[in-house]
């Protein structure tokens, strides 16, 4: 067997495991458990891992290209969506001019865009990158997704979902959530305390209550995708997520060779502009009154699909490629 294949197998049994065992204990658990755990992972469980990996963390280097990277992708992303969507437009009105597209449709077009921007770099990015490069290089996973995800979730998909749904009122209250993020904070204490040795038990405790909390992170994806039921508008999945998951991680990251960038950073970079779309987006979907049946097929095909797409980017840009 290949390292290639055994490394893939080391990784998809416990991201697997995890999200089927959700899946499974989704269904049968009480409706409110899935937003409990999530709730204890935003405010516990994802901070305690920030900091305790961070401190492990290898921040030499260029490690800012991270988040530049992430905005990059979201607007690539952005841009090539809309570009379809002006096209798929136009051409439904030329070859039935009473027809009305479905990409006409404002709350339509605010999910399709949302689905090629922001990715789930954290619940499904962390345990990933982590599993298949380890701590050293999980920097740079974490401020693609603070720095990059998250604002480009709260802060430019605010503006998107507003521009193309309802319920504008509730910009500020969602601009609030992002600046209150635990993961944030705890971002900022854990680059503080990183040269603060820690007693060995404390240490040791800390990085158990971190990857206790990644995998709790995979259970909770499944629980959430048990809870997914509407699979309408596929046809426009499919664009959207092969712009998010193929199409922008196979430029942008062709193109960061000619910002010196090779090897595992790289790789790291990649996996996490092919994460299928975020949470996020159901979240801004369901607030700004978008197109849920879209956003929830986006969300369960682009995780599922995903797993099939994590051997072409080892292929192409394993660090045995840089």
């Amino acid at each position: 067997m290949s390292n290639l294949a055994i490394k893939l197998l080391q990784l998809y049994l416990p991201l697997v495991g995890g999200v089927v065992l959700g899946w499974l204990i989704g269904g049968v658990l009480p409706k409110n458990v899935p937003a409990a755990l999530g709730k204890f992972l935003f405010w516990v469980g994802v901070p305690i891992s920030i900091v305790a990996f961070v401190r492990h963390a290898d921040l030499s280097g260029p490690i800012w290209i991270a988040p530049l990277v992430a905005w990059a992708a979201i607007l690539l992303g952005t841009a090539i969506a809309h570009a379809f969507i002006a096209l798929e437009v136009h051409r439904v009105r030329l070859t039935s001019p009473t027809a009305v597209p479905p990409l006409a449709r404002k709350p339509t077009q605010g999910s399709f865009l949302l689905a090629s921007m922001v990715g789930n770099t954290g619940y499904l990015g962390y345990p990933v990158i982590l599993a298949l490069l380890g701590q050293q290089y999980f920097a740079w996973a974490l401020f693609y997704d603070l720095l990059g995800t998250m604002f480009g979730a709260y802060g430019l998909g605010v503006v998107m979902a507003a521009r193309f749904g309802k319920n504008e009122r509730n910009c500020a209250h969602l601009t609030r959530t992002m600046l209150t993020n635990p993961a944030l904070w705890s971002f900022g204490l854990a680059l503080a305390s990183r040269d603060i040795p820690l007693p060995a038990p404390i240490e040791f405790s800390l990085q158990k209550a971190a990857w206790m909390a990644i995998a709790l992170s995979l259970v909770l994806i499944g629980m959430r995708l048990s809870q997914l039921s509407s699979w309408r508008g596929l046809p426009h999945v499919w664009i959207s997520l092969a712009i998010k998951m193929l199409l922008v991680p196979l430029i942008l990251g062709y193109g960061l060779q000619f910002l010196g960038l090779s090897g595992a950073p790289r790789l790291v970079i990649v996996l996490q502009m092919a994460m299928p779309p975020a949470f996020a987006t159901l979240i801004l979907g369901e607030t700004f009154h978008l197109d849920r049946d879209l956003t929830v097929a986006a969300l369960a095909i682009g995780s599922i699909g995903f797993l099939f797409m994590l051997p072409l980017w080892l292929w192409l840009f394993g660090t045995a490629n840089g």
